[in-house]
């Protein structure tokens, strides 16, 4: 059982890792009223200094350093490969989690650190921000008890800046398999990737094909050779066809249809708060009043499960086409 934190002074929060998503995490809670954003932790010195002038807030380069601020809650935001060791490490000192997806490198990991956070009492919540878009809020809305028929989702951009030793599935993917399992209440049962690495030495291109338990189908489709960013999404229901833009935040649902082929459209009112501010506010009244959070330990493992599916035999690195009418030298 979770132990509350129902106390009128505020959270004491940390958060490990001040990459792009942590130094936004950092940003965050920084302005919270209700929280205290007591310490960073980087090993990298230049992003500990911007963060200290940035924010005013001390940065340092381990874990234990910040243990010392008597933290009560961290966001942990570096590298998947040390999400497990960070999060036990934590857990067993009694301090509340939220951890960026993937919740873990292998989905062992991930339950390790569910079977700690529930030993412990601590709150665990998985960071699946778009859970928390507005646009994806809107189509969830828009679709409640309807008769799902299939969903596809567009996930695409340029290759990341960033050194990565993951590829587009547990990348950009991952987001879009928790969203599939969000709008059906309902497990991915069925898989069917298309992988390829045309320039990454990972997968940077995947088409992935599911079915639901309840019987949806749903596709993705995803990669990092796109030269801008798109994220789209279209919901199939036997009584509307909902479309939603993730970037501009625009949701579109037609319905009423007519055996002469007309049909009514209408702009679905989304909200604007940011998605990420929504997410640890979230965090936040989990951690104060002890209830589940909205992204629990098992449903990130579970999207992690079906992503580790996706890339079972995954292909490597396609050669170069050969030009029309030229045949490869043997030998």
């Amino acid at each position: 059982m979770v132990q509350a934190v129902k106390s009128s002074t505020p959270l004491r929060m940390g958060v490990i890792g001040a990459g792009i998503m942590g130094a936004n995490h950092a940003r965050v809670l920084a302005g919270l009223s209700g929280t205290d954003l007591v310490g960073v932790v980087d090993p990298d010195r230049g992003q500990r200094d911007l963060v200290t002038r940035v924010l005013g807030c001390p940065a340092v380069s381990d874990i234990d350093a910040l243990f010392q601020f008597g933290v009560e809650a961290v966001t942990i935001a570096a590298p998947t490969h040390l999400h497990h060791d960070i999060a036990l490490a934590c857990i067993q000192r009694g301090i509340h989690v939220l951890v960026e997806k993937p919740i873990a490198s292998t989905v062992e990991e991930g339950r390790e650190i569910i079977a700690a956070a529930r030993k412990a009492g601590v709150t665990l919540m998985v960071g699946h921000v778009e859970r928390f878009n507005p646009a994806v809020i809107a189509i969830k809305e828009a679709i409640r008890g309807e008769d799902i028929l299939s969903i596809a989702i567009t996930r695409v951009g340029p290759f990341p800046p960033r050194m990565s030793n993951v590829g587009v599935v547990i990348d950009l993917a991952v987001h879009d398999i928790d969203l599939i399992r969000w709008f059906t209440d309902s497990d991915i049962v069925e898989v069917q990737p298309q992988l390829s690495s045309a320039v990454a030495e990972r997968e940077d291109i995947a088409l992935l094909q599911f079915r639901t338990a309840s019987g949806v189908l749903a596709h993705i489709n995803t990669n990092w050779l796109t030269p801008f960013k798109a994220r789209n999404v279209t919901v199939a229901t036997r009584g509307k066809y909902v479309m939603g833009d993730l970037l501009t935040r625009q949701v579109t649902e037609c319905f009423g249809f007519q055996p002469d082929g007309a049909y009514s459209m209408r702009h679905v009112s989304v909200g604007h708060e940011e998605p990420l501010r929504a997410e640890l506010l979230s965090f936040i009244a989990s951690v104060r009043d002890g209830k589940p959070a909205a992204v629990t330990g098992e449903e990130g493992v579970a999207s992690l499960e079906i992503a580790a599916r996706c890339l079972e035999g995954r292909p490597a690195k396609t050669a170069a086409p050969e030009k029309a009418g030229v045949r490869r030298a043997a030998g």
